[in-house]
């Protein structure tokens, strides 16, 4: 009886089978013949890889009932070396060791349970050719931070989309269905909603870009994200996704390559320290140590030590992170472990790098999304919550694969002491080498803003600068006056562009390579988050202003995108502003001066904030300046004077002037 009993299944299974086919139905013979207690895949981590690029690939696969007895895939070059069910079978780790002569294809690799089997593709392509591919940054390279959300709409139709039916391919959908489409997440007169740009406008704004004379993108994330406040690409509940709100994989590639085609560079905003609160991990994590502690019980990295611990005032205001304690060799690990593993401000759940299958799966998504499309860099967010011991092995890994991709962190901290202690290339004294590229000039950044905007004296710079010597490279340092997570220099209702000039004259020829935030080059105005994010004008249909082209531009915008470009393309032009050694020359409250001395060319940079014009005389014995008897103005309204003795400078008031020295 049981043998007529499975002849009749399998002849049922066959004829459903042939009428869903008929129908145009994809249907799995086995999972209709098989019991409500067989094994189910929903979604596979990572959905792709390359032949060749790795030795082993670690899988999470999601599903239902997936305590595996054996796992097979039918590619002999790819052997499961072992397997692990967590969370009562909702996940399955799997290990497959991936042989040199592996083909490209498509693997079938099935799943037997005690209950039954199941099965999930992993497509193994060929790598594609690299040439003009993961490039990294280099010394005449100017990177433009574009926050995708707000800068154009180039595809209206996605400016609401449509929830995907549930039980679709990711595991994370029906969380971010319910949390972004309960209510409408597009919404341009709401600061903290989805205003429509995509992926496909700043492609079709490449064109304003080149002509600006910026030469790298830095979008941040774009990665799916689950609440319509989380426009900014921060909270992902999905890290293999595109936002649906940005659009789809094919237009991020397709951006990438059109940027390449223009000889522009590419970074991805990538957070191995945190996901989205709304991530499906946080209800139902695949490790019980996946994250650090759960969301009823975490530590908050804002509850950090009060800053009279390092001679602080203890009320005083901070306006960075207090990574103070982690270069700290005598701080014990109570000093600083709500920093590594507290949740973001409280909030944010933080991934447990310490885990070695969660820094595995963190690295794969690094290398899954820069082979997909060919990234030159990774922007890295909040890299010092993360421990170090991590980012060495994961900038190892994927400098492993691509030596010359730039990986560039976030240390939000005024000191060079603080920031330099992040960067790779050298021991720290805790014996790990982080491997980080470089990081951003936050002390520089800090300086020229108190500086422009304030009454801080000139000579800080110097005071900044003379610090390089902690760094490997401080070359390679990224430097810039503001970003998304800063109140911008120009407020409503300035008339002045004055701070604008000031700023963008000292770090485009200072050293480093330089960042400009998105509007900056028109004086988009901006206070606080959310208000320094505001649409840029001309990116939408139906603006009443298009500041992408100079006949839509107000006379003030042209003004400072016209100063801004000539800095842009005087910096392109000339190699001692882009490796040119950098020597003081004057320094004091309300000047600096000083030489990028290169083999090819000599240039004089002089900076006056002063209200009032100054005359300085410099002595040119003992310093660079003793060999050159000439000084022409290159940019700017200063004029030079050269004696035997000394160098003469007239500069105007808050005055910023490029000489040639030969």
């Amino acid at each position: 009886m049981y043998a007529q009993f499975a002849i009749s299944r399998r002849r049922l299974s066959v004829l459903l089978l042939t009428l869903g086919l008929a129908c145009g139905v994809r249907l799995q013979a086995q999972t209709l013949a098989a019991s409500p207690l067989a094994p189910v895949v929903t979604k596979v981590e990572p959905p792709s890889w390359w032949v060749g690029i790795t030795p082993e690939l670690q899988l999470l696969v999601y599903g239902h009932r997936l305590q595996a007895t054996h796992v097979a895939c039918n590619m002999s070059a790819l052997h499961v070396s072992r397997t692990q069910a967590t969370a009562g079978g909702d996940y399955l780790f799997v290990w497959i060791k991936v042989a040199p002569d592996v083909r490209s294809g498509t693997a079938v690799c099935r799943v037997t349970t005690a209950e039954g089997e199941t099965s999930f593709e992993l497509p193994l392509a060929a790598r594609a050719p690299t040439l003009g591919k993961f490039q990294g940054l280099a010394p005449q390279d100017a990177i433009y931070l574009i926050m995708p959300d707000r800068f154009a709409d180039g595809d209206p139709t996605n400016d609401e989309p449509k929830p995907q039916a549930r039980g679709g391919a990711s595991a994370s959908d029906s969380v971010g269905n319910r949390a972004g489409h309960t209510t409408p997440t597009f919404d341009r007169s709401k600061p903290r909603a989805y205003h429509g740009g995509d992926l496909r406008g700043i492609r079709e704004h490449l064109p304003y870009l080149q002509e600006l004379g910026v030469t790298a993108l830095w979008l941040t994330p774009i990665v799916k994200n689950g609440a319509a406040q989380d426009y900014h690409g921060y909270g992902a509940v999905d890290l293999y996704a595109v936002d649906a709100h940005l659009g789809t994989l094919d237009d991020y590639r397709e951006l990438v390559a059109a940027a390449h085609k223009r000889k522009m560079k590419v970074f991805f905003d990538i957070v191995p320290n945190h996901v989205g609160p709304l991530h499906p991990w946080v209800k139902n994590p695949p490790l019980p140590d996946w994250f650090h502690g759960t969301a009823e019980h975490h530590l908050n990295t804002a509850a950090s030590i009060d800053p009279s611990f390092y001679g602080q005032p203890s009320k005083a205001q901070r306006n960075n992170d207090p990574f103070e304690a982690l270069t700290d060799p005598h701080a014990p690990p109570a000093l600083t472990r709500s920093l590594t593993e507290g949740w973001f401000f409280g909030v944010l759940p933080d991934m447990n790098t310490e885990n070695p299958m969660v820094a595995q799966y963190l690295l794969q998504n690094a290398i899954w999304w820069t082979e997909t499309s060919g990234l030159d860099g990774l922007r890295v967010d909040t890299f010092p919550y993360v421990a170090r011991t991590f980012w060495s092995g994961w900038n190892a890994g994927l400098h492993g694969v691509y030596p010359y991709l730039t990986t560039i962190g976030e240390v939000y901290h005024p000191d060079p002491e603080v920031t330099s202690f992040f960067v790779g290339g050298q021991r720290r004294w805790d014996g790990v080498d982080s491997g980080l590229s470089t990081v951003f000039d936050f002390p520089l950044c800090f300086a020229v803003r108190d500086i422009v905007s304030g009454d801080a004296p000139v000579g800080r710079i110097a005071n900044i600068l003379r610090q390089d010597g902690l760094y490997p490279h401080a070359d390679n340092l990224v430097t810039f006056f503001t970003n998304h997570d800063m109140p911008r220099l120009i407020a409503d209702g300035d008339t002045s562009l004055t701070k604008l000039k000031l700023a963008y004259g000292l770090v485009l020829t200072l050293r480093g390579i330089p960042e400009i935030y998105y509007g900056d080059e028109i004086a988009l105005p901006g206070g606080g988050d959310p208000d320094n994010r505001r649409d840029f004008p001309g990116g939408w249909i139906g603006d009443t202003q298009n500041a992408f082209v100079a006949s839509g531009r107000t006379a003030k915008q042209q003004e400072i995108f016209s100063y801004t470009q000539s800095l842009l393309h005087l910096r392109r032009e000339h190699v001692a502003l882009q490796i040119g050694r950098l020597w003081h020359v004057f320094s004091d409250d309300s000047a600096y001066v000083f030489l990028r001395d290169a083999e090819e060319e000599h240039l004089l940079v002089a900076f006056n904030h002063g209200s009032t014009p100054r005359t300085l005389h410099i002595p040119r014995a003992d310093t660079p300046l003793a060999q050159f008897p000439a000084a022409t103005p290159l940019f700017g309204e200063g004029t030079a004077h050269v004696t035997n003795d000394e160098l003469e400078l007239t500069l105007p008031p808050q005055s910023f002037t490029i000489f040639n020295v030969f």
